[in-house]
C-alpha cells in the first residue's frame, strides 16, 4: 500500500487519473488498526485495478480536514482526482469497504 503524505497526496491523490482508494488513519485509532489487515487483503485482491493507498492523519492535520476527514477510520475512493464515496467511522466495516471497492472495479 502506498502511504501518503503531505507532499504526494496532491500529486498522486488529486491529479492521480483512475481509482484511487485513500485508507485515512491516525496513530492511536484502535479501529482504524483493527481495520487495515482488511484493506491491505483487498489490496492482494484488487489492486490491479485499484491503487491503494494510505495517510497517517495524524501527520498530516490540514490535508485530513481539507479532505473534510473529521472522524477515523475513513476509507475513500477518488476517482479522476475527485472524492466519489467515502465509508466513515462506524460505517467502515471489512464486508462496507469490500463491497465499496467491488463497485468500482
Amino acid at each position: 500500500m502506498l502511504e501518503l503524505d503531505r507532499k504526494n497526496f496532491d500529486e498522486i491523490v488529486l491529479q492521480g487519473e483512475g481509482t484511487i482508494l485513500v485508507d485515512f488513519y491516525g496513530d492511536g485509532c484502535v479501529p482504524c488498526a483493527a481495520l487495515k489487515p482488511h484493506v491491505e487483503a483487498l489490496e492482494e485482491q484488487y489492486g490491479d485495478k485499484i491503487l491503494f493507498t494510505a495517510l497517517n492523519t495524524s501527520k498530516a492535520r490540514r490535508l485530513a480536514i481539507s479532505q473534510k476527514i473529521l472522524g477515523l477510520p475513513v476509507v475513500a475512493i477518488y476517482q479522476n482526482g475527485e472524492k466519489i464515496e467515502e465509508l466513515v467511522k462506524d460505517d467502515a466495516t471489512a464486508d462496507a469497504v469490500e463491497d465499496m471497492v467491488k463497485k468500482y472495479i
